[in-house]
């Protein structure tokens, strides 16, 4: 699952797919009905791979509480975020267990199931651990050659 071209913007409904960047902002595209639209720079914009989730240890990056969801699930659907706030809560605490309950609010708990829907809809939900490429590091002797 990759999320880094996966935006949430501040005032608009949805999550968009980052498109093109321009001089003044950018051009996205919405996961709902596929519109694009231009957002300028002083819109309040959020990349899903830079969002975390509070613990009680430490922060745990949203790609990871969405694979969590994706392996409970079997890569289905998770249930809606229109459930009671204890549903949520109980189902949440069933995919990440020590999630700050103090920190972590309903309304949180709701983003991130309607989030998780919404790139399940679209096929982007994955439970594969993502593979990293791996840049080949020059040996010493090619590097220090005279």
């Amino acid at each position: 699952m990759n999320l880094d071209k996966i935006l949430a913007i501040s005032g608009k409904p949805g999550l968009y797919a980052l498109k093109v960047q321009t001089r003044s902002g950018f051009v996205a595209e919405s996961l709902i009905d596929g519109k694009k639209i231009t957002v300028g720079l002083r819109s309040n914009v959020s990349l899903l791979s830079e969002i975390s989730i509070y613990t009680t240890s430490a922060e745990k990056p949203l790609v990871e509480v969405m694979r969590s969801i994706a392996i409970k699930e079997d890569n289905g659907p998770a249930p809606s975020h229109k459930e009671d706030n204890a549903t949520l809560a109980a189902y949440f605490a069933e995919i990440l267990p020590d999630y700050d309950q103090d920190r972590v609010y309903p309304s949180d708990i709701k983003k991130v199931l309607n989030w998780y829907n919404m790139l399940q809809a679209k096929g982007m939900v994955s439970k594969e651990i993502p593979v990293k490429e791996e840049v080949p590091v020059k040996e010493e002797a090619e590097a220090t050659k005279e």
